[in-house]
């Protein structure tokens, strides 16, 4: 069942929707369940490409799973300007949509897991070190270094008019000085050390926009962490929206085994006292 929700994130109102976990008939609803909230990537939506998050969704409904997808401001059906923000503005609405989803009686707080894909991984690093109630990260195709990667999208020319006029034109947004400051201002591979929970990165060695190597640096910089495991998946011939039907199947059925894996792992912990 979907639900459609609006959460109010300062001045701007951010549109989408919650899903609840299938259950099977006859079966007792349970008192709370575990969280996934999408972080979609740079002037995405809650839908995705080709429906990745709407099908995505779906996988983990029928697996008992509660799923929030939600468009950032400017983006999608939700108000606000997009551009005319920074990386800032994108953790504080992320972390605005952690507060409402921790409001649920449903959920289960210590399976608060962030669904970031390309930037929206990158937002989701961000957000998780600087939040203790994300648990864990599954990252897609997730971006590394946020001024050159998105740099490379819009173009150089493009990041020179921002320099020289202040703002500039890219498929209908308008990006000023102060969204290209803020990706030079933030450095994911560095300030994820501040999350100490599990993380799970997936990428296709055929992505165009997002370098596949960057799966292996941000594994090693997790891997450097005091405490957390960090996974890695690599997608033969794996786009950056995992656009066939192999890969993307390939991909949520690597997502799942892993949340379920974590699940389990953090159950079973539970049963231990000291």
């Amino acid at each position: 069942m979907n639900h459609p929700i609006t959460i109010r994130s300062g001045e701007i109102e951010l549109s989408g929707v919650l899903q609840y976990p299938v259950v099977p008939e006859g079966a007792k609803c349970g008192n709370k369940y575990p969280l996934v909230i999408v972080c979609h990537g740079f002037i995405g939506n809650r839908m995705g490409t080709d429906r990745l998050f709407v099908e995505a969704a779906e996988r983990l409904t029928r697996s008992g799973y509660l799923v929030l997808r939600f468009d950032y401001g400017g983006c999608g059906e939700s108000g606000g300007d997009y551009g005319g923000g920074g990386l800032d503005a994108l953790i504080e609405q992320t972390r605005t949509v952690i507060d409402y989803a921790s409001s649920l009686d449903l959920v289960d707080s210590e399976r608060l897991i962030l669904l970031g894909h390309s930037l929206g991984g990158a937002v989701a690093v961000l957000t998780a070190a600087r939040d203790s109630r994300v648990k864990s990260l599954v990252l897609w195709a997730p971006v590394a270094h946020p001024f050159m990667d998105i740099r490379n999208i819009i173009g150089t020319k493009a990041i020179e008019e921002i320099e020289n006029v202040g703002k500039t034109d890219y498929m209908h947004y308008q990006f000023t000085k102060r969204f290209a400051d803020s990706l030079a201002q933030y450095q994911p591979l560095t300030e994820l050390r501040g999350f100490g929970g599990d993380v799970l990165i997936v990428h296709g060695t055929a992505d165009t926009v997002v370098p596949v190597d960057y799966c292996f640096l941000y594994q090693k910089m997790f891997w450097l962490r005091k405490e957390g495991n960090c996974d890695k998946e690599v997608i033969l011939q794996g786009d950056h929206t995992f656009s066939s039907k192999t890969s993307r199947d390939e991909l949520f059925d690597i997502s799942l085994r892993w949340i379920d894996a974590v699940g389990k792992r953090r159950s079973d912990w539970s049963l231990w006292t000291i």
